[in-house]
């Protein structure tokens, strides 16, 4: 008997987060062969090059203010990648993880910051939730500072969540295969300028062995982090809830935990696994009851965190 459409959409959005889950553990070892920026270069320009190969003919490519929009969304995406993965060589692949998570609820606070949106009570109590479990996934008993890898994640989170927005913005008027090809382009622009003014400033020693561990992780990260788990996610979303979305979603950090234990022997410990289930509680709070949006498959939804902060 044939499975039904809607679960063969939930299944196939499992794989996509258990694919993006995985992607901290597999950077995390690639790091050993590679210093943070190069890697960051490296995936964005296979990404680019996959995408300009799959979008090189969209029309939108050629629209006004295309590129300028690209770049202001290449600037977010550029700066989330680089913080995430500098901050990978302090912390672990299940703390970077739940960290990054934090955009989600980050992004209606930018909203009602910057662009004075209403947000709601459940909305406010999801970010209350996270930045608990913030505090308590971070910072050891007795301190009141951060480790040095995660206090750049969570600048990663930010710049994840100011690419969400703008991605929100722009997506409306030019449509995501031109935005796809423009922002990680400009992506990798931004990234040639900042890798060799990190090795002169000292920021960062430019370094690079060709492994088989560093190969492994770059056809992850651009090939099946991007151009496959785009493609299944477009197909699975015509199918599936945007509440079901939401909670699949929330996977991801679960699975960097679990893989990230396999093969580190990761332990968060208690205080960590209560920080790490405040920050998934306030993500599911602020998505599933703090924003409004139509629940049958293939309608509109509010700005919910796709592929694009994922490339």
């Amino acid at each position: 008997m044939p499975l039904p459409q809607r679960l063969k959409a939930d299944l196939a959005l499992v794989g996509v987060s258990f694919i993006w889950g995985c992607t901290f553990v597999v950077v995390k070892s690639a790091l050993a062969d590679v210093s943070p920026l190069v890697f960051v270069w490296l995936r964005l320009g296979l990404a680019s090059l996959l995408l300009w190969l799959f979008f090189r003919r969209a029309a939108a490519l050629r629209a006004p203010g295309m590129w300028r929009a690209g770049a202001v969304i290449g600037f977010f995406l550029a700066a989330g990648y680089g913080f995430q993965t500098v901050g990978l060589n302090y912390t672990t692949p299940a703390k970077s993880a739940f960290i990054t998570t934090l955009s989600v609820v980050l992004v209606p606070v930018i909203m009602m910051g910057f662009f004075r949106q209403r947000v709601r009570p459940w909305t406010l109590g999801g970010v209350a939730a996270a930045v608990a479990g913030l505090y308590f996934l971070t910072v050891p008993p007795g301190r009141f500072t951060m480790e040095k890898g995660d206090f750049l994640t969570v600048f990663c989170a930010l710049a994840f969540a100011g690419h969400i927005v703008a991605v929100g913005q722009y997506a409306p008027r030019y449509g995501f295969r031109g935005l796809a090809v423009a922002q990680v382009g400009m992506a990798v622009a931004m990234m040639t300028v900042v890798v060799p003014v990190g090795g002169a400033s000292g920021w960062e020693t430019p370094a690079l062995a060709w492994t088989g561990r560093l190969g492994l992780a770059l056809v992850v990260t651009a090939v099946l982090a991007t151009a496959v788990a785009f493609s299944v996610q477009t197909w699975a979303q015509q199918f599936t809830s945007p509440t079901h979305t939401a909670i699949i979603y929330s996977l991801e950090p679960v699975f960097a935990a679990l893989t990230s234990f396999a093969v580190f022997g990761e332990r968060l410990g208690g205080r960590g696994l209560l920080g790490a289930g405040l920050i998934l509680a306030g993500v599911l709070l602020a998505e599933l009851r703090g924003r409004p949006g139509p629940e049958l498959p293939g309608a509109p939804a509010a700005a919910n965190p796709g592929p694009d902060e994922r490339v």
